[in-house]
């Protein structure tokens, strides 16, 4: 990889409901938060927009993403589920597009999907409702089939 100018802290930032914000106000244009978007990259240390000469970091409080489209085919092992982000990425869950649950301070589990080279989508409340009416009881326990991989949900108390 070329040397890279990493550039400092310039107030780039995404909150956790999927609006990005540059010095403390929010980016307006979708054409902008998506072109933003797309050179978005997880690393070790945190996040950072990287173009081929220009690595800027930008704070990121939960995922960076928000999964608001949930589509639906097929059902058991063969059953597909679809995404589709606030940036319109689009991804559907199974290996390498997995199907988690991270941990909330104070309680409770956030859904997110791997949307793309590491980087999660945090399922929208209504698209999570619409994924737990797909759930199914299997040996694993309570989750979701997609791309022939099953996905689990917490049990309470994980």
């Amino acid at each position: 990889m070329p040397n890279l100018n990493i550039c400092g802290d310039i107030g780039l930032r995404i909150a956790r409901d999927g609006t990005w914000y540059y010095q403390g106000s929010p980016i307006g244009r979708k054409p902008l938060v998506k072109l933003f978007a797309s050179v978005l990259r997880c690393e070790e240390d945190g996040f950072y927009l990287v173009t081929p000469v220009e690595k800027v970091p930008i704070a990121v409080e939960g995922e960076p993403f928000i999964a608001v489209e949930m589509t639906a085919a097929g059902e058991g092992p063969s059953q597909r589920l679809s995404f589709r982000t606030n940036v319109d990425d689009e991804a559907t869950a199974g290996p390498g597009h997995e199907i988690g649950f991270r941990p909330e301070p104070g309680g409770g589990h956030a859904p997110y999907v791997v949307v793309r080279e590491g980087l999660r989508a945090q399922l929208a409340r209504p698209v999570y409702y619409e994924l737990t009416e797909l759930a199914v009881e299997t040996e694993q326990g309570t989750g979701v089939w997609s791309g022939g991989a099953f996905f689990a949900f917490p049990m309470d108390g994980d």
